[in-house]
Formats: structure tokens, sequence, C-alpha cells
């Protein structure tokens, strides 16, 4: 090399991530070559039971709505409870959102806590015009549709849902 060249110079923080990842990638090589040796079992996936139980408080169905496109819990959101019997909806109650996007009081609680098909339906168009959003007109999301299962009443369901002016998600909390 001449005087007038230079060496590559190296930032130590990609060096050390560099060297950090090839010893990640050399573990997982070595773990899935021992599991196909046999000598190492793969753990089963629990698909018999659902989120951990919390102990000492009533089994319930509560919801709790946050909104991605404010940052902030979605308080005064309309929200419409349907059970699904022999195909058909049939309304339930409306609720309002609290001020910390929670179904307060439960949804679904005591008696009233069965087994069954329920649906909630989120009115998002009515809720972004309450907070004057301003979004392209129409709303691609105008209404969310959540259907889901209460299969055993001993446990306590919680749904959070995420929800922004374009997308939506949501899934089984406890």
């Amino acid at each position: 090399m001449s005087d007038n060249q230079t060496l590559p110079v190296f930032d130590a923080r990609r060096r050390r991530f560099a060297l950090q990842s090839v010893a990640l990638g050399g573990s997982v090589l070595l773990a899935g070559t021992a599991r196909a040796a046999g000598t190492e079992a793969a753990p089963a996936p629990n698909q018999t039971s659902g989120p951990v139980q919390q102990d000492g408080l009533d089994p319930r169905l509560t919801m709790h709505a946050l909104d991605t496109w404010h940052g902030t819990p979605a308080a005064g959101m309309r929200v419409d409870m349907f059970r699904i019997e022999d195909g058909q909806a049939k309304h339930m109650q409306t609720v309002k959102l609290a001020a910390s996007g929670r179904s307060e009081p439960p949804l679904l609680i005591g008696d009233a806590y069965r087994a069954g098909t329920y649906e909630l339906l989120l009115h998002v168009d009515e809720y972004f015009a309450a907070r004057k959003a301003e979004l392209p007109q129409p709303l691609f999301l105008s209404k969310i549709p959540l259907r889901f299962r209460v299969t055993d009443v001993t446990q306590r369901i919680h749904l959070p849902v995420l929800f922004g002016p374009w997308s939506y998600n949501y899934y089984r909390g406890s």
C-alpha cells in the first residue's frame, strides 16, 4: 500500500454489532444442528390454553382502544356489541369508551358473561370526526368489526385494539 492511501476507518459500534451477529447466528446454527441430531427435544407450543389467568380477578370481557394516529386512548368512541346467534347479529349494548379508552364497566361480567360468538363494532368515522382529524374523505375505515369467541367463561378476556385511519390490530389479552 502506498503512503498516500489511507486505511478505511471502522466504527467500533459496527464492528461490535457484526461480531455479535456472527456469534448469535452461530449459536442458532449449533442449536438447530443439535436438534436435528436428536440431542435436544424441541419444546411443543402450548396450543390448548389462553393467556395466563390473573389470580383473584373475576372472569370478564373488557376492551381498550388506542388511537395510533393521535397517540391517545380512544376516549368517547362509540362501540356496539352484538352476540352472534344462528348466524345473526343480535344487538346487546352500546357503550362509550372512558377517558382511558377502556370499556368501563366491563362489557360482560357475572351472569352476562357466557360462552358464544360476539362482535364489537367500533365507530371510527364518528370518533375521527369528533376529534376534527384532517383526513382524506371518504375515510378508508369507517367501522371496525371485531368478531371473536368466548369458549371458557372461567377466564378473563381483554381485547386491546390499536387503530388508525388506515389500519387496525387487536389481540386477546388477559
